[in-house]
């Protein structure tokens, strides 16, 4: 709908279809100004009803459907230039209505914040800014690649300069970023630049580390933990050619390229490359689309590819590339599975897993165990009378958290005093349940006290620095006890550690998202690889109440692709992806009820479109309340949708949210569209 207002004409050039940041799904149009040079890809400065806002023009039109004398002008040019090439627009209007969210708010989602409004484009050096190092390359001793590695090498080299998508996959340990670096370095070679993902800021510095001590090429670091400046500085110096090397997590999929060469998304099978809020696009699947707009290869590598990944493999829409060894002189660590229920317990650990944890520190290696829970227990309960600590906002229970003492609700961050006596019953028996990486933590601490215990969580590592700081004093190498989160099961290279034991793996055998196996499944092998990394040979211990279960049988004695070819079956029976499409329509609202009546409202109006479209192929099941009902105080509803076809899907959904988005109903509840959800809950 182009932006108008009754108004005197204007000597005009022609007019621009810009992009402008608001909820609506529309491009907006405005007259150029005579004598003013404009492009697609550029940054201007527009009226917008009261307000003046930062728009992206997407195209020159010769015409408009409202009347020429109803249009506006540009208020200003901010770009002489092309800010943003062609491709990657295109690329980036593509996925806003293959995502169906608001094109306008999509672009600038994506834009730096320092390009959002009026700011100019250029690069301002700063003291701190880690995009311009001091380069000094020590990295001499560069390892000879075994087979399969260079077979791997091969095969993305020869399709240098054309499209083709690989999807490494190699076990733990294999060398996979040794593929990458000699990868990047005959790209660097031909004068190109590399863009490479990781799943986590976590892993950011480690990444950054080593390939600074490879090459000599200026290094562009994109992430959230970055200033805005700082970020801007990254951008440009990758649009600009400049920087040869862009390293970052999701968001810089979309960072130009003045010279493309290669594509790279480590741990592909990560959840964290979907954004699961706003612009909720996969930078995984569009990181190959991407490489086939630019025509460059795409890796695609993991330990534990992704189902979807796995059946492009098959379907040979992926070149297959395995890496079934161990780099170096390292072997796989041996499993073993602990039946907690025929052992007492301490905090969690089994005497199995302390008689291990000795056995490994006497004999010098490090020990790592991993508890996907934070603070000291999951609940503070009244022995009395049953009062268990709620969270007021959410249907979820309050941590319990020791350093420093307060309980917490870890989806909406409330926080409040750890009570001394229960406010039903005012009885003082209060006692918590379950364990969280804290009590872990203190537990090892009195059982080894000889022994350094460094825990690696999101709180143990808010300070600045301290992440680098606990991986620096895990990398000397002597005997310690690290526990953690799965911010240590996402790509560290932990060369010391020769134990990995885990202490409860049974939350994804019966989770509520049909994805759960998968992940889970991912998580232990991942974890479970930080272990034998070096010479000494590695052990993973792993404690469950549930050993007869035929996917941890499956896992640990046939490995994780027996797995997932006995998932990749059941999907298939069932429909869901990857052979199947799903899509989740989320509505939310502090009332309980609003949500539901909208979503009835949408299913009234896609059964409206699929019988006026004749679309036969489409499931519709709900309104359905979300897994956690109430989150934050507001109460969510889903709607999903299902279908084999992804043509179908979108052919429903682009009218449908047109319709939508009209509906007064629609300013009421908070709603969203989530094509390919990644998080069913």
């Amino acid at each position: 709908m182009p932006a108008r207002t009754p108004q005197q004409s204007h000597p005009a050039s022609g007019i621009a279809r810009v992009a402008v940041p608001s909820p609506l799904r529309r491009l907006f149009d405005y007259l150029i100004p005579a004598n003013t040079h404009v492009q697609p890809g550029i940054r201007v400065r527009v009226p917008f009803g009261s307000r003046e806002l930062t728009g992206i023009i997407v195209a020159i039109v010769d015409q408009s459907d409202i009347e020429t004398s109803q249009l506006r002008p540009i208020t200003e040019v901010l770009d002489h230039d092309e800010l943003i090439p062609s491709h990657l627009l295109d690329l980036w209007l593509w996925a806003a209505n293959y995502y169906q969210h608001p094109v306008g708010d999509a672009l600038h989602s994506l834009l730096p914040a320092g390009l959002r409004k009026k700011s100019a484009a250029s690069i301002r050096s700063h003291h701190s800014d880690p995009s311009q190092p001091e380069i000094t390359p020590t990295d001499t001793d560069i390892p000879t690649p075994n087979s399969q590695q260079n077979e791997a090498i091969r095969a993305v080299n020869d399709s240098s300069g054309q499209f083709n998508s690989f999807l490494l996959d190699g076990v733990t340990g294999s060398g996979k970023t040794e593929v990458y670096l000699q990868c990047i370095d005959h790209i660097l070679k031909q004068d190109k630049q590399a863009v490479m993902l990781v799943p986590e800021i976590s892993l950011t510095p480690q990444t950054i580390e080593r390939f600074r001590q490879r090459f000599s090429a200026a290094i562009a670091i994109l992430h959230s933990g970055l200033t805005p400046r700082q970020r801007l500085n990254a951008w440009l110096e990758a649009a600009s050619g400049v920087a040869r090397i862009i390293i970052g997590t999701r968001s810089a999929l979309f960072t130009p390229m003045a010279q493309p060469g290669l594509i790279i998304i480590d741990e592909e099978h990560d959840a964290s490359f979907k954004q699961q809020d706003g612009f909720r696009y996969s930078a995984r699947d569009l990181a190959v689309l991407r490489a086939r707009h630019e025509s460059i290869p795409v890796i695609l590598g993991s330990a534990t590819p992704s189902l979807e990944s796995l059946y492009n493999a098959n379907t040979g829409r992926y070149r297959h590339i395995q890496l079934t060894q161990r780099a170096g002189t390292a072997s796989m660590p041996t499993f073993q599975l602990v039946d907690t229920r025929r052992q007492l317990s301490e905090a969690g650990l089994s005497s199995d897993l302390l008689l291990a944890t000795a056995r490994h520190l006497k004999q010098g290696g490090q020990v790592l165990i991993f508890i996907n829970r934070r603070g000291f227990a999951p609940v503070l309960h009244c022995e009395d009378c049953g009062w268990t600590s709620e969270c007021p906002s959410c249907d979820a229970r309050l941590t319990v958290h020791r350093k420093p003492p307060h309980l917490c609700c870890h989806h909406c961050e409330t926080r409040q005093p750890v009570p001394d006596h229960c406010p039903d019953c005012q009885g003082k028996s209060l006692g918590t349940g379950g364990t969280g990486t804290e009590q872990c933590e203190s537990a090892l601490a009195t059982a080894f006290p000889d022994t350094p215990v460094l825990r690696l969580d999101r709180d143990a590592t808010r300070r600045k620095g301290e992440l680098e700081r606990i991986l620096k004093q895990i990398n000397n190498g002597e005997p310690c006890i690290l526990v953690g989160t799965q911010m240590i099961a996402k790509g560290h290279h932990l060369p010391g550690v020769t134990l990995v034991g885990v202490l409860d793996a049974d939350n994804g055998l019966f989770s509520a998202d049909f994805r759960g196996q998968e992940f889970m499944a991912q998580m232990l092998i991942q974890v479970a690889g930080r272990a034998g990394r070096a010479s000494q040979p590695g052990e993973v211990l792993i404690q469950t109440s549930n050993p007869e279960h035929q996917s941890l049988q499956t896992l640990v004695h046939d490995g994780y692709h027996a797995l997932a070819r006995t998932l990749l079956n059941e999907r298939e029976a069932a429909a869901m992806p990857p052979y199947g499409y799903l899509v989740i329509i989320r509505a939310e609202a502090v009332s309980m009820a609003a949500p539901q009546r909208y979503l009835t409202l949408a299913r009234q109006v896609i059964n409206s479109q699929i019988h006026s479209q004749q679309l036969n192929d489409i499931e519709v099941h709900g309104p359905l309340p979300a897994p956690m009902e109430r989150r934050a105080n507001r109460y969510r509803q889903h709607l999903i949708l299902k279908s084999s076809s992804r043509s179908v899907l979108q052919s429903l959904l682009t009218p449908v949210c047109q319709i939508l988005e009209g509906r007064s109903e629609s300013r009421r509840v908070r709603w969203s569209v989530d094509v390919d959800p990644l998080d069913m809950l």
